[in-house]
């Protein structure tokens, strides 16, 4: 090498040393490889015409199916309204609703009116006395399915002394009906241990709406569970609305009738007593209607469900050009309540 490019490649690199020259141009970094995943921008206020998702909200959506999300601490109720003539009022705003819990008014966070997919159990009396009752029964129930949302998810409970899931959730009618035909008509009643079991199992569902549909012709005798546990686990947040047809004889009617009426109207339900077995495809419809038509309020309860205990609802509409409406949902929850194992086998 020649002695001069010797002595000016020692200078340059003094210079370098002391920074007082560059040893290439600044370019841009280059870009991450396709499959390297860039970190997310920092959340920010949301701009002009955009939705933030409040973190609050417990319905979620996966795939476009609102789903629930067990770690948000919001209580969800399902709400139908209706006037003094018991007609439904189907077009109110979040303003027209007041929520309370244990007497004291709640702040709404989530609010929509739409028909949204439900898990569903069916739960049918399978003791000897349904033997006669049992294709309108399954027929009703069929029709129920027909005309609910298409995305529901569906499964059968037939029941006598014992329950059985003769159907895992499916929106199939023909393997619905195939479920409900597996008619044994014998032995007792056991109809808040099927209740309370069909209940967990609804748990499996990760759609956020849960009803079930109960028919039976008597009163329960051959339960473990009490009417009034049974209501109680009914009552776990997010449990189910109860719609419950009693087919009753005079001699049952009393006692089968409160445990019926109960059970329903706790949950935010219905309970209905025909007067002949014809009536019951017309319930099913009605319940069908209701289940679709209702408002679904979230709010997250000024006292923690950490603190636990039971917790009583309320909720009022008003709304103008409208006289007394009556809210029905369900009459409280447990905070905090353990939550059941789930599942039928």
């Amino acid at each position: 090498m020649h002695p001069r490019n010797n002595a000016l490649t020692c200078l340059l690199l003094l210079f370098l040393c002391l920074g007082l020259v560059s040893a290439a141009p600044q370019s841009a970094p280059p870009p991450p490889p396709a499959n390297q995943t860039q970190p997310a921008a920092p959340a920010g206020p949301s701009a002009p015409g955009q939705t933030q998702q409040n973190p609050g909200q417990a319905p979620a959506t996966d795939n476009g199916v609102f789903v629930f999300k067990k770690e948000v601490q919001e209580v969800v109720l399902h709400a139908t309204v209706v006037d003094n003539k018991q007609h439904m009022i189907m077009n109110l705003g979040r303003d027209a609703f007041t929520v309370f819990e244990n007497g004291k008014p709640q702040v709404i966070t989530s609010f929509r009116h739409e028909d949204i997919p439900v898990a569903m159990g069916i739960v049918i009396d399978n003791s000897g006395s349904m033997r006669d009752k049992r294709e309108k029964v399954n027929t009703a129930s069929l029709n129920l399915v027909r005309a609910s949302n298409p995305q529901d998810q569906v499964f059968v409970v037939n029941f006598n002394d014992e329950y059985y899931l003769d159907q895992d959730f499916t929106s199939s009618v023909p393997k619905l009906k195939d479920a409900l035909e597996k008619v044994e008509a014998r032995g007792g009643t056991a109809l808040y241990d099927a209740v309370v079991a069909s209940a967990d199992e609804l748990k499996q569902s990760r759609l956020q709406k849960r009803v079930l549909f109960v028919v039976t012709d008597g009163e329960d005798n051959a339960s473990r569970e009490s009417l009034e546990e049974a209501v109680k686990r009914l009552q776990e947040p997010n449990g189910p609305t109860v719609y419950a047809i009693g087919l009753l004889g005079e001699e049952r009617q009393k006692r089968a009738r409160r445990a019926l009426q109960t059970i329903a109207e706790d949950t935010g339900g219905i309970a209905f007593f025909p007067k002949t077995l014809d009536q019951v495809d017309e319930i099913s419809s009605a319940v069908a209607h209701d289940i679709r038509s209702q408002y679904t309020i979230g709010y997250k309860p000024t006292t923690p469900t950490s603190a636990g205990g039971y917790r009583t609802i309320h909720v009022e509409a008003r709304a103008k050009g409208y006289g007394k409406l009556t809210v029905r949902t369900r009459s409280g929850y447990y905070a905090n309540s353990a939550p059941g194992q789930g599942g039928l086998n």
